[in-house]
């Protein structure tokens, strides 16, 4: 069933995929890029206040927690390796900064992460989106 957004000015619809991809990684509305798209930290809001896109046909899943732990484990294995080969610190302590370094950069890239996947369903048209939104959406004068 198609998603019964309102018409947008053709100048607030994303370029192109790069320009939805960095709206939603901004935790910015896709669609229109004014609005917010999270509610509460990773809970979306239902419509867009703006231009009553509905956010509810997402299925993000898994995916999010997957591209911030691939970022996260990128960042840290450099820094395990100098820590213990450059550092003269006990084990625990060096395990102590390891954890809470992962834990923030976890934090740090799950929302936009899951903003960027939304972004993505939505201009592909997947999980109920409305067709293609830069094919679907462009036409409309």
């Amino acid at each position: 069933m198609p998603d019964a957004a309102l018409p947008l000015d053709r100048a607030m619809l994303p370029q192109g995929l790069g320009a939805a991809l960095w709206r939603g990684i901004r935790g910015k509305c896709p669609r229109c890029g004014e609005t917010h798209l999270f509610a509460k930290f990773l809970k979306p809001v239902e419509r867009c206040r703006l231009c009553s896109q509905n956010w509810t046909l997402h299925a993000a899943d898994d995916f999010p927690p997957y591209i911030a732990i691939l970022l996260t484990g990128h960042i840290m294995a450099p820094v395990i390796i100098e820590l213990g080969l450059h550092t003269a610190l006990p084990g625990w302590a060096m395990m102590l900064i390891v954890a809470v370094m992962a834990v923030a950069l976890l934090g740090t890239f799950l929302q936009p992460a899951k903003g960027g996947v939304i972004a993505l369903q939505w201009w592909l048209g997947l999980q109920g989106f409305a067709g293609r939104a830069g094919k679907v959406e462009a036409g409309v004068s």
